[in-house]
C-alpha cells in the first residue's frame, strides 16, 4: 500500500467518521436503554448534565471533524469516480442525516430541557418534560446514528 496525502486523508476521514458513528451507536445501544430504567427526575438531571458536558473539544472534533475531512477527501479523489462519488454521498448523508439532524433536532430539544430547574418542578411537570423530550430525542438520535453508520460503511467500502 502506498501512503500518499490522499490516502492518509481518506483514512483520517474514515477514522473520524467511524469514531462518530461508534459514539452514536454505543449511545443508542447502551445509554438509551439505561436511561429508560431511571426515574423521571434522574433522567432529566442526567440528560441536562450530559448535554452540558458533551460540548467539549474532543467531542466536537469527532462530531464535526469528519465534515471538512470528507470534503477534502472528495476533492482529492475528484479524478477517481469510483472513490469520488461514494465520498460525495458520504458528505451529503453525514451532513444532512447527522450534523443537521443534531443541530436542528437534538440540540434545540437539549436547549429546551436545560431551561428547567428540577427543584422548581413538581413530579407531574417532571413527568411531562420527560415525555415531551425523550421519545422525540431518541427518534432523532436513531436517525443520526443510522446516517453516521451508513456514512462510515460507505467510506470503509471505498477505503479497501
Amino acid at each position: 500500500m502506498e501512503f500518499t496525502f490522499s490516502t492518509i486523508t481518506l483514512y483520517t476521514t474514515l477514522l473520524l467518521t467511524g469514531l462518530s458513528a461508534g459514539l452514536f451507536f454505543a449511545w443508542q445501544v447502551s445509554v438509551i436503554p439505561g436511561t429508560k430504567r431511571v426515574k423521571n427526575s434522574s433522567y432529566i438531571e442526567t440528560m441536562q448534565q450530559i448535554n452540558r458536558a458533551i460540548i467539549n473539544p474532543a467531542f466536537m472534533i469527532v462530531f464535526l471533524g469528519p465534515v471538512p475531512m470528507q470534503i477534502l477527501s472528495a476533492f482529492l479523489y475528484r479524478n477517481d469516480a469510483s472513490t469520488f462519488w461514494p465520498i460525495v454521498y458520504v458528505v451529503i448523508l453525514y451532513v444532512i442525516g447527522t450534523v443537521l439532524v443534531t443541530g436542528f433536532g437534538n440540540v434545540p430539544l437539549n436547549d429546551q430541557l436545560d431551561t428547567h430547574s428540577l427543584p422548581d418542578l413538581d413530579e407531574d411537570q417532571i413527568t411531562r418534560e420527560r415525555q415531551l423530550y425523550e421519545g422525540h430525542w431518541n427518534k432523532l438520535h436513531a436517525i443520526r446514528t443510522a446516517f453516521a453508520v451508513i456514512s462510515f460503511g460507505l467510506l470503509l467500502f471505498v477505503s479497501v
